[in-house]
């Protein structure tokens, strides 16, 4: 039984490829997802340091993978658990459609409105030149903003759907940022997991 859609979106982009694919995991099989990794996941806040200024991250995170190197963004260096089934089933998965191989994932969950991840690039020293990300969704759906660093006009917000896949490949994290923004409306909570090849 399929449990995933490889139906692609390729979006043309300058200096990027990007691939969405809203239904990536049918809706049922999404809500299990979303409940088990909701309640099972070993979620950490940790503090970060901006303008001299230390305060907790607006999100919970945790990192899983196949490997026990670090990984670090923000001043934060974090340490893989274990994947759990669970996480290397949707490895195995993402994998087959992303034509990669990925040994982390960084999980994200935006517990309200406030939750955010501001204007940033995958590109950590760890992830070697030009990365593929695979970002996969769960639960409330929030915008993803994404602008390129030098074309002004290059600027697209693309809502993320409840089980969708979006994969970023070719040079998008050298030449643009991306971020989920913070919102005043009631928002329920949202998981995103990204799945990365540390070298």
């Amino acid at each position: 039984m399929t449990l995933f859609n490889p139906e692609k979106t390729r979006l043309q982009l300058p200096n990027a490829e990007l691939i969405y694919i809203p239904d990536f995991y049918k809706k049922t099989t999404a809500d299990t997802y979303y409940n088990n990794l909701l309640n099972g996941t070993k979620w950490q806040q940790d503090e970060i340091t901006v303008y001299g200024k230390t305060y907790k991250q607006p999100r919970l995170t945790a990192l899983y993978g196949s490997t026990q190197k670090s990984y670090s963004y923000s001043n934060i260096t974090m340490y893989p658990q274990n994947f759990t089934p669970l996480l290397e089933q949707m490895t195995n998965d993402i994998e087959l459609i992303a034509e990669t191989s990925f040994n982390v994932v960084l999980l994200n969950l935006y517990r309200h409105g406030q939750d955010s991840n501001g204007w940033h690039a995958d590109n950590e020293k760890e992830l070697g030149t030009n990365p593929a990300i695979a970002s996969l969704s769960f639960g409330a759906e929030r915008p993803f903003h994404f602008k390129h660093r030098t074309l002004a006009n290059e600027k697209y917000k693309l809502l993320l759907k409840h089980g969708s896949l979006l994969i970023m490949k070719g040079e998008m994290q050298h030449y643009w940022l991306h971020q989920i923004a913070k919102t005043k409306q009631f928002i329920q909570p949202r998981i995103n997991l990204t799945f990365r090849h540390i070298k």
